[in-house]
């Protein structure tokens, strides 16, 4: 009896690991180089194959080594291919994301250049236009965090906010850069579809885009008013503008688990020393809001419940409208 458990919860171990790294190849072959064609469909068709026929033959003590060892090398041929795909700067992207910002740097002086400010008459239909400003280190004095949702309360699109006094704010979304015709996929995330870039824009253009204009689905937008330790701004205003620039130079892979909105904020967050420790509720993004608060990093002095009310800005800034004066209007409840 003992032996036939052990014999079972070997062959379902086996069987498991099998899956996972067939199902992996498959989509790694079949999603290619952010594109799909026939000859990907019928390699990865192969490789599927092959996986299936494994698994069949490991009952068979006479095939079962001989189809491992095969199928262990397909594996290894796919894992070689997919990691020499390398990201680029060089593609038909979308007009949203086709300027790349970038900062210089003078002294407690940063010019963050191609800024984006759409004029939106619907999501995708919009005028153009971009401008540099040239922000005072000296004078940041916050920064805040929006919170997207559009499929739940578990996942949320998240873009950090940097205040540099009275109505100056500048926002960052970091972002999947999609090329011409290509729509965003979690499951494509996974598997170097997308170069990673951060889209630094005015909040009107950013966030504005977000209560007015997306609507299929509509995303719900939520404002947090965050309460880092005031040394530790420069270094992450600082950061950012570092990968920025690194980014322009050298392209990256978004991940949908390990280069995202959310993780990747933390990642520029570690330059303070008593930073946000880890936790899942920053890979279940939907619940980073709730983490902040119990860290004592949102305002305490009502319930979580209240405060996430409080911070749903999409009547309001429906109301308002994109005026000179968004930014401003959108804190003032």
């Amino acid at each position: 009896m003992i032996s036939i458990i052990g014999k079972t919860f070997k062959f379902l171990s086996v069987a498991l690991v099998l899956t996972s790294v067939t199902a992996w190849g498959c989509a790694a072959v079949y999603f290619g180089d952010s594109k799909t064609e026939m000859v990907q469909v019928v390699m990865a068709s192969v490789f599927g194959l092959s996986g299936l026929a494994t698994l069949i033959g490991y009952i068979n003590n006479r095939w079962r080594y001989r189809l491992m060892l095969g199928h262990l090398i397909l594996f290894a041929g796919v894992m070689i291919w997919w990691l020499s795909i390398q990201p680029s700067n060089d593609r038909k992207w979308q007009p949203d994301v086709a300027e790349l910002s970038y900062a210089t740097f003078d002294g407690n002086y940063v010019t963050v250049h191609n800024i984006r400010n759409f004029e939106y008459r619907s999501e995708f239909d919009y005028r153009r236009s971009y401008y540099d400003k040239t922000y005072d280190l000296t004078k940041l004095e916050g920064v805040d965090l929006f919170a997207v949702y559009w499929m739940g309360p578990t996942i949320a699109h998240t873009i950090v906010s940097f205040h540099f006094g009275g109505e100056d704010y500048l926002a960052v979304s970091i972002e999947a850069r999609k090329e011409l015709n290509e729509d965003y996929s979690s499951i494509k995330g996974f598997f170097r579809q997308f170069e990673l870039i951060y889209v630094v824009a005015d909040e009107r253009d950013l966030i504005g885009l977000r209560t007015h204009f997306r609507n299929d689905p509509p995303e719900d937008v939520y404002l947090y008013h965050l309460n880092p330790p005031k040394e530790s701004l420069k270094p992450f205003f600082l950061d950012y503008m570092k990968k920025i620039n690194e980014l322009r130079e050298t392209p990256g892979f978004y991940d949908t688990l390990l280069a995202n909105c959310t993780n990747v904020i933390w990642l520029h967050s570690r330059v303070s020393p008593n930073h946000l420790p880890f936790s899942w509720k920053i890979l279940v993004s939907g619940y980073l809001p709730e983490y902040l608060y119990e860290s004592g990093r949102l305002d305490q002095s009502v319930s979580f419940n209240e405060l996430q009310q409080r911070a749903h800005i999409n009547l309001l800034a429906r109301k308002i409208g994109l005026s000179p004066s968004f930014s401003h209007r959108i804190r003032s409840k």
